[in-house]
This record gives C-alpha cells, sequence and structure tokens, in this order.
C-alpha cells in the first residue's frame, strides 16, 4: 500500500484497482483489447467526515465497487480513483 500526499474531502476515498486478470482460470492469456476494468481494489486514503458523515471504510480495506464509479486520476505514475463511499458496493 503506497502512502498518498491526497485528502479525499466530503465522504470520498481514494481507491488503487487492481490489476486486471492476465489469465482465465483454465490458463488463455487474455489481451490487452480484451481486459475487463477491474471493479475491486484496495483504499489508500479517506476523508475524515464530518458531524453529519460517519466513515465505514479505513485504509487498508479491500473493496467492491461498481463497473463506472468513481473519477480515475493519475498521481506519481500510478492509476487511482476517487469515489464517494456511497459507490462502494461492499468491504472484502
Amino acid at each position: 500500500m503506497t502512502k498518498l500526499n491526497i485528502r479525499p474531502l466530503g465522504d470520498r476515498v481514494v481507491v488503487e484497482p487492481a490489476l486486471a486478470e492476465e489469465k482465465t482460470a483454465s490458463g488463455i492469456i487474455i489481451p490487452d483489447t480484451a481486459k475487463e476494468k477491474p471493479n475491486q481494489g484496495t483504499v489508500v486514503a479517506v476523508s475524515e467526515g464530518d458531524k453529519d458523515i460517519q466513515m465505514t471504510v479505513k485504509e487498508g480495506d479491500t473493496i467492491l465497487y461498481g463497473k463506472f464509479a468513481g473519477t480515475e486520476i493519475e498521481i506519481d505514475g500510478n492509476n487511482y480513483l476517487i469515489m464517494s463511499e456511497s459507490d462502494i458496493l461492499a468491504i472484502i
């Protein structure tokens, strides 16, 4: 897990997406053009919330999120997503 110099606001979290699968369970290699965007990742930064918002997730949690959730950003050559906590479907 990477320590970021970014602090999300409101009810937002910063997520490092998991890597896309390189091959199927049967051993077939998946080309880059056919890889699906992953829908799980690791939380690397969490906002503090406020008096009305109680944050459920914490740094280091592995989460599932919707296919089109979040806004993609790039920091120091790494890709991250900033999303609302309500876009998170589950903690695994």
